[in-house]
């Protein structure tokens, strides 16, 4: 068994810690990376976060929804405790369901620089209505933006049967 390298751990302060603190607000800066070491392989990563909250900016009420982020990574990735305290920084943070996750989507692009990321919002009903925004970005000039376009534009083209909320 391999031990990690300084270097591997480089940026990384949360993971092991016992005196984890939860940001009562929006904390990009909580986000922390580490050394990808198959950056020969192109590969997906999935985060799903099934107990995402936010507040509405209008009503201050709970919007509640599982968010689903995939990236193919290039040199950093995202380290999973860092991104479980991010998503949990929403929690008394006013936005729009779009703005969350485009918010989401953008602060992981500066943190990592990835070849591909996507970003799926599935908020639960309020008043009547679910709202499922959904975002991605290719990295310019690569294969990865004519992904990002194709994705875009069928992602959703057989939705599932949504029978859980």
């Amino acid at each position: 068994m391999s031990r990690e390298t300084a270097e591997e751990r480089e940026g990384i302060t949360l993971l092991g810690s016992q005196g984890t603190t939860y940001a009562s607000d929006y904390a990009p800066e909580v986000l922390e990376t580490f050394v990808n070491k198959h950056q020969d392989n192109d590969y997906f990563v999935k985060f799903n976060c099934p107990e995402f909250t936010s507040l509405c900016p209008i009503t201050g009420q709970p919007d509640f929804a599982t968010i689903t982020i995939s990236y193919v990574p290039d040199v950093r990735m995202v380290e999973s405790k860092s991104l479980k305290l991010y998503l949990f920084s929403f929690r008394n943070h006013g936005d729009f369901h779009e703005d969350c996750v485009n918010i989401i989507m953008k602060d992981l692009i500066k943190l990592m620089d990835p070849k591909y990321i996507e970003i799926w919002g599935k908020f639960t009903p309020r008043g009547g209505i679910s709202i499922d925004p959904y975002c991605n970005y290719g990295r310019p000039g690569t294969k990865w933006e004519k992904v990002a376009a194709d994705r875009l534009a069928w992602h959703d083209l057989y939705p599932e049967k949504i029978d859980n909320r």
